[in-house]
């Protein structure tokens, strides 16, 4: 029986997606779809030297990459080309889906109401509450808020909403990637988590209680702490997911990180709490190197290898 094939969308056309994905695609053993722009795929495919297979629907070619361009007029392609992905992926024809990077601003201009990937997937899985988290090298990490800025983190954050990041955290290391009893460390808001009360309330009276919660609920979960001391604890191998309370908290430090070994895989968006698996690159569309063929595949690779790697949930 042919093996399922992976969902690769390459994202917006006009960025360096396609060429991320071919190039990332040169020495791939795996079956493949590429679900995007036909036009820009077939192009950087003949200039780096990948076979692709047209197709009309999502399934395994043989010796080649399939191609299908969602055609869809209506919406712009890289929308489109999710939609075909995801729904592959719930009626069992693909085994996971890869993201390329869209571009949030072209997107909101031509009416895309969604922030990013995240919160569009969640809508056609029929999720409300996805997690955002990354896979860097050695470290994992889980966010409790995201895309919002700074000064609206502390009143965004609740005892329902960090218990429920840190519940989807643990379930996705047991279901997904097999791990018995994983091991959470959970930041702290505040510096030094609030150093008992001195430096803010939240960290006693918001993220403790989750934690306790968590913990209550048979989850090995570690905190409050402060931020370095939970990176430094993944780092020694004391846990295997440190949850975030805001987006630099978190991927400030893994990114940080992954450069400091040019052999660590680089660091890769995994999306929590959907019924299918995904994961994505970790870079936007860099408008800037576009069509310069100098593109680094690394992130597309990486989050191809950690697809293969993770069980349906």
């Amino acid at each position: 029986m042919t093996q399922r094939p992976l969902v690769v969308t390459p994202g917006d056309p006009l960025g360096v997606g396609p060429e991320v994905a071919c190039r990332a695609l040169v020495e791939w053993a795996g079956s493949v779809v590429l679900v995007g722009h036909g036009e820009a795929v077939r192009s950087w495919a003949a200039r780096i030297g990948v076979d692709v297979e047209p197709v009309d629907d999502v399934r395994a070619v043989p010796g080649a990459v399939a191609l299908l361009d969602p055609g869809d007029d209506a919406e712009p392609v890289e929308v489109a080309s999710l939609r075909v992905g995801v729904r592959a992926c719930l009626e069992g024809r693909a085994r996971g889906l890869v993201t390329g990077p869209i571009h949030k601003g072209r997107l909101a201009a031509r009416g895309f109401a969604h922030p990013g990937h995240t919160e569009f997937l969640a809508e056609l899985c029929g999720v409300s509450r996805p997690v955002m988290a990354f896979v860097g090298g050695r470290v994992r990490v889980a966010l409790v808020t995201v895309h919002i800025p700074v000064g609206r983190v502390a009143a965004a954050l609740d005892v329902d909403v960090i218990r429920h990041t840190i519940t989807m955290a643990h379930e996705a290391l047991v279901r997904q990637l097999g791990l018995q009893a994983p091991r959470l460390a959970v930041c702290g808001l505040n510096p030094h988590a609030g150093d008992g009360g001195v430096i803010g309330h939240e960290d006693l009276e918001v993220v403790a209680p989750a934690v306790e919660r968590a913990r209550a609920a048979g989850i090995e979960a570690m905190g409050p702490m402060s931020a370095e001391a939970a990176f430094r604890v993944a780092l020694t191998g004391g846990c295997d997911l440190v949850v975030a309370m805001y987006h630099d908290q978190g991927l400030a430090p893994l990114k940080a990180l992954e450069w400091r070994d040019p052999t660590e895989p680089r660091s890769v968006n995994w999306t929590l709490g959907l019924p299918i698996v995904r994961c994505g690159v970790d870079h936007g569309t860099a408008d800037d190197i576009a069509g310069q063929g100098v593109a680094d595949p690394a992130s597309m690779v990486a989050a191809l290898a950690l697809v293969e790697s993770l069980t349906t949930p």
